[in-house]
């Protein structure tokens, strides 16, 4: 019995022992939560965030000779602010719903122990999984969410990289204004929005900067994310004929309006987007060649070859499969490489010392992915250094054409869509 029992409890040591082995490699490597709709109506752009997020991984990791010319933190072999600690992603589905994404953030929180996490591309989600962060005071970051009031929550954990609503409505009317001086006509605008926390925040943001700027806003028509048919809505937009119609949609509607246009065979002068679902890689291989002139903004252009933008897209491309950055994917690595940048500068895992490090970051442009002037936040978590630019669907893809010295074609108008 003696025998056995001493047998037992040496069996036990060793399982212990290794035990403890595991967890010490474990704390080895930097645990980051990433929180994506991989199932659901935006699945195709939560899947490439994703990826985008593995790849700023990887770049950290194991590094990329280019890039460390232009970026320290390429230079492979982990943080070296960690002592060359690599990172290890943990990836979660929120499947497009708030609630689920709320349980995943509480899941690695909770049971994964992650130093930070990152996410969700729809701010309806984004503003649960964050207020999960904040009461159990983890860093947050929100690469594309754009949602004003998400950084009007008096949050202290939580940080956002990509500029939002009211700054892409300063552009949207810019761009108008310079549109109507060149002779476009745009006596009425539309604004089509999705019934979420992006849709109805993003659409008040353009309604009140543009009555400010004394533009016509004349239908505001709000409608159910992810219904069957949008039809009714389309008639209304036929009869009232506006000028410009500003669309704030996810994928599965967006490809679902440009059809229904299409078959109800209306076209306004200008078709805006709002990126989101019009921008998604699955719209563009559906609908490109079907919406030829269709107008949207970004926060990513090709840059010249040799340049961050450049090689990292090459290197995007290469992990996808074939899909190279676009701007939900390139917000969310340079999301990322945001709060690597901070963990790395905090030497630590402590989320305290974490989140005094994303305080204090002032990234300069020359190190983004994104086209932003660079990252450097308010007293509210919000990047006052994101920047934008306005793309058109040209042949099947998009491409910049303002502001001019961003652009890379001129741009063309009236809308053409289906036929040209």
């Amino acid at each position: 019995m003696y025998k056995v029992v001493r047998r037992a409890l040496a069996a036990g040591s060793a399982l212990i022992a290794c035990s403890l082995a595991f967890g010490a490699s474990a704390q080895d490597a930097v645990k980051i939560g990433v929180i994506y709709p991989l199932t659901g109506n935006a699945a195709s752009a939560g899947n490439h965030a994703k990826m985008a997020a593995e790849l700023a991984a990887d770049i950290i990791n194991n590094g990329d000779p280019e890039l460390a010319k232009l970026m320290p933190i390429a230079k492979g072999g982990g943080l070296s602010g960690l002592k060359g600690a690599k990172i290890q992603i943990l990836s979660a589905d929120n499947q497009g719903t708030p609630q689920a994404g709320a349980n995943q953030a509480l899941r690695l929180i909770t049971q994964e122990k992650v130093a930070a996490l990152v996410g969700s591309y729809q701010s309806g989600i984004t503003q649960t999984e964050s207020a999960v962060a904040e009461k159990y005071s983890i860093p947050f970051v929100a690469p594309e969410s754009t949602a004003a009031d998400l950084t009007e929550r008096g949050l202290k954990w939580f940080f956002r990289t990509t500029p939002v609503s009211v700054n892409f409505a300063q552009a949207y009317a810019s761009f108008l204004k310079e549109q109507k001086a060149a002779g476009q006509k745009i006596d009425s605008i539309a604004i089509v929005y999705e019934n979420t926390e992006y849709g109805t925040g993003t659409a008040a943001a353009i309604a009140d900067l543009f009555g400010k700027e004394g533009f016509n806003v004349a239908m505001k028509l709000p409608y159910a994310a992810n219904g069957p048919d949008v039809q009714p809505q389309v008639l209304q937009l036929k009869e009232k004929n506006p000028s410009v119609v500003i669309f704030i949609s996810y994928t599965a509607d967006a490809i679902l309006y440009a059809k229904t246009m299409k078959e109800l065979n209306w076209k306004p002068t200008i078709l805006m987007a709002d990126d989101a679902g019009f921008n998604d890689p699955a719209f563009v291989k559906a609908m490109g060649a079907q919406v030829e002139g269709l107008v949207s903004r970004s926060a990513f252009a090709d840059g010249k070859p040799g340049s961050i933008a450049a090689i990292v897209d090459a290197l995007y491309k290469k992990k996808s499969g074939g899909d190279g950055l676009d701007d939900g994917s390139a917000r969310a690595i340079q999301g990322f490489l945001a709060l690597a940048d901070a963990i790395n500068r905090a030497g630590s895992t402590d989320p305290n010392k974490i989140r005094e490090a994303l305080i204090a970051t002032d990234m300069p442009s020359d190190q983004m992915v994104a086209g932003y002037n660079g990252v450097k936040y308010d007293a509210k978590g919000q990047n006052t250094l994101g920047s934008s630019l306005v793309i058109q669907m040209r042949g099947g893809k998009y491409v910049p054409v303002w502001p001019k010295a961003k652009a890379t074609a001129d741009i063309v108008l009236p809308y053409k869509g289906w036929s040209q």
